[in-house]
């Protein structure tokens, strides 16, 4: 059931809210969360679609924030409220406002928002594109336990990320961070399987992608041991290797879904790590709403630490310049250690370098941002 409203209302917008309900025979939300996406009018289909499907699993109210300043004197001196009510199997398990706000109105979004947020229910704000540079002391931001960035969205993902290390906020995330939880899931089983000394890793995955970045920095955190990158052709992550005293740890994925991971003196198996689609990511987001610890610590320890990445051994070698392992960094599974790495090769923080200890916490930090994808087998990934 769709409802047109033109000139309208906040007032007016729950009045057809509650209008749908009836007509539709479920005078009860039934929802558990208030999700509001602040996007533009060429983006917001896709990330409508994107949380419609994510409500199956997590029922909601889903407001879509489309600001509408106007281009002419004339039009950004207006200030009009139109609307779209909609209920029903199209919208998911829950019910849809699109809110377009024209003029004056477009710059406060947050007098129209709030009389509609579901009481005493959590608020999760998500902005697919043109994030604020401080998320929490955002209007909207206020609202809402948790706010949800995208720095692959950004024209510099990585520079994105070092502001995102300084406006740190508890609440904040972004879906960078959330496309390498099965990533992170798989090293730490198999950090379960082989208890040895971790002396480096070496992360592969395309240029400028946010999540290559992210997990090499939290290895470097948690394992504090030196971390290089390697620019390959992707999709996304292609290779993690860790590097030990036994040999070395390689999850493999070279083609963007199926990835072989090969631990010493354990045959190599096969592990699913397809792309996840926004809507699985959000879903994921929507599972628990209190600050992620381990993102916290992972972005405040910072991409600043991280060296420029070095090119892998088969691009080097096309493009006739030295293999990336020339310098003493890691070209293949069987490389030694990294030469560009992160400043975790100090040594310093609580734990010792590739400890025991080190490991560990790299396994509870997968283990409880995972969820229910803490089985490496059934993983997906970015």
């Amino acid at each position: 059931m769709n409802i047109d409203l033109t000139d309208t209302t906040s007032s007016q917008i729950n009045a057809a809210l509650v209008k749908a309900r009836r007509a539709s025979g479920s005078p009860a939300t039934g929802m558990v969360l208030t999700l509001v996406i602040v996007t533009d009018e060429g983006n917001h289909y896709d990330a409508l679609r994107a949380a419609a499907d994510a409500s199956r699993e997590h029922p909601s109210r889903i407001l879509v924030v489309v600001r509408r300043p106007g281009r002419s004197p004339r039009d950004r001196a207006t200030a009009r409220l139109d609307a779209e009510v909609r209920t029903g199997s199209e919208t998911g398990a829950g019910e849809t406002v699109l809110l377009r706000l024209h003029g004056e109105l477009a710059a406060h979004s947050y007098s129209v928002v709030l009389p509609l947020l579901l009481p005493d229910a959590p608020v999760v704000v998500w902005w697919p594109e043109d994030a604020p540079d401080r998320p929490s002391e955002d209007l909207l931001g206020t609202l809402a336990q948790r706010r949800i960035t995208d720095a692959a969205a950004t024209e510099d993902p990585v520079a994105t990320l070092r502001l995102r290390s300084e406006a740190y906020a508890p609440g904040d995330t972004d879906l960078a961070w959330t496309r390498i939880t099965p990533w992170r899931s798989v090293l730490a089983a198999a950090l379960d399987q082989k208890h040895t000394r971790i002396e480096s890793a070496v992360v592969e995955g395309e240029g400028y992608n946010p999540s290559t970045e992210l997990l090499a920095v939290w290895l470097a955190e948690r394992l504090r041991v030196p971390v290089e990158r390697v620019l390959s052709e992707g999709p996304g992550i292609t290779a993690v290797r860790l590097l030990t005293a036994d040999g070395v740890i390689c999850l493999d994925r070279p083609h963007g879904s199926l990835a072989e991971l090969a631990v010493p003196g354990q045959p190599d198996r096969h592990v699913a790590l397809h792309r996840r689609s926004t809507a699985e990511l959000i879903a994921e987001e929507l599972r628990r709403l209190d600050p992620d610890e381990a993102y916290a610590r992972t972005v405040r320890f910072g991409v600043h630490r991280l060296g420029a990445p070095t090119r892998a051994a088969a691009d080097a070698a096309a493009a006739g310049t030295p293999e990336a392992g020339d310098g003493g960094g890691p070209a293949g599974r069987d490389a030694g250690a990294p030469a560009g790495h992160t400043g975790a090769g100090e040594r310093t923080g609580r734990t010792a370098p590739g400890s025991r200890a080190g490991q560990q916490e790299t396994r509870r930090d997968a283990s409880v941002a995972g969820g229910e994808e803490r089985s490496g087998t059934e993983a997906a990934g970015t």
